[in-house]
């Protein structure tokens, strides 16, 4: 079933076109993961190429704009978070296809940033002011990076208190996987701040006025986005060297505690040497002193329990323990 959210003085509702309901203008045609049929459907309505509808189900697909007649297609990367895993953040195209008549969303999965434009919050948005609905999409999806980057922060926090009383490879591979989603954030971020700058250039283009018009009170929205992504990228960049730094100050860590054990174990083994060498010579086939006398076991046992004391004494000074 396809989704089609239209905005009205009196609220929102869904359509489903396949039943043959008209679409009004200044409709939402919201697809999740939608099959060839739903796309002709959609490309028949409102006269958008099947070319411009698929561009966003490419899971590779980078940020960008792009013109084709009456049409203009914004594609932005929006965060995806894999609650079974600790830090299973990723990235996933979304696309924004904007005509005269109606918006379009094409995206592979449901997302946090399209379910926040709801029927509990139609009093914040209206989908016939195409321009300010459009910002609205990139705003959220900015308010979104930084909430998942706050909660990367936090667990990486707990992650670095695990890993001060480790020896074991656990939380370094969890610190890589954070790295690899801070790698993914940063690519998005900067390619999504380019498509908001070119997007002010679109505006100013006469011949596109038509589809999208920058008004008064949209300005303030889009330097509230502006100023977001500026923000969720200088946090991604901080959190990107903060955790290269970490990554190496850890790894040294547990190769210290490593080499403070080995040491520990080297001088317990030398330590314990002492008396089985000490037994080996007086067991020897040979003669050897003491061997006729009825104390001299005990005498070997002295011997064998001093010179263990002194080395013990002489490694502790030495801090082997």
């Amino acid at each position: 079933m396809l989704d089609v959210n239209v905005t009205y003085s009196d609220g929102l509702k869904d359509l489903d076109i396949q039943s043959g309901e008209p679409v009004e203008s200044g409709a939402w045609l919201k697809l999740i993961k939608p099959t060839v049929s739903e796309l002709r459907v959609v490309s028949e309505i409102t006269g958008a190429s099947l070319d411009l509808l698929r561009a966003a189900l490419d899971v590779e697909e980078s940020s960008r704009i792009e013109v084709e007649d009456d049409h203009i297609m914004i594609i932005t990367n929006i965060p995806k978070n894999d609650e079974g895993v600790m830090f299973g953040y990723d990235t996933i195209p979304l696309g924004i296809i904007i005509s005269e008549s109606y918006v379009t969303t094409v995206c592979l999965e449901e997302n946090e940033v399209l379910n926040d434009f709801d029927a509990a919050h139609h009093h914040f948005f209206d989908t016939r002011k195409r321009t300010r609905f459009l910002f609205q999409i990139l705003y959220r999806t900015a308010v979104l990076f930084l909430k998942d980057l706050r909660i990367m922060n936090r667990r990486t926090d707990e992650v670095e208190k695990d890993l001060r009383r480790s020896m074991k490879n656990k939380e370094l591979f969890l610190l890589l996987d954070l790295q690899k989603a801070l790698t993914y954030f940063t690519v998005a971020l900067r390619s999504n701040r380019s498509v908001i700058e070119r997007l002010l250039r679109l505006f100013s283009n006469t011949h596109l006025q038509h589809i999208v018009k920058l008004r008064e009170e949209d300005e303030e929205l889009l330097e509230d986005v502006r100023i977001e992504y500026d923000q969720a990228i200088e946090m991604v960049q901080v959190h990107s060297d903060v955790m290269s730094s970490t990554m190496d100050a850890m790894a040294s860590v547990i190769s210290n505690n490593l080499n403070i054990v080995m040491k520990f174990l080297a001088s317990v083994t030398i330590v314990m040497a002492i008396p089985t060498m000490i037994a080996s010579f007086f067991g020897m086939n040979v003669p050897v002193p003491w061997q006729n006398s009825t104390t001299g076991f005990t005498y070997s046992m002295i011997l064998a329990a001093v010179l263990t004391i002194v080395a013990t004494i002489f490694l502790w000074k030495k801090k082997m323990f």
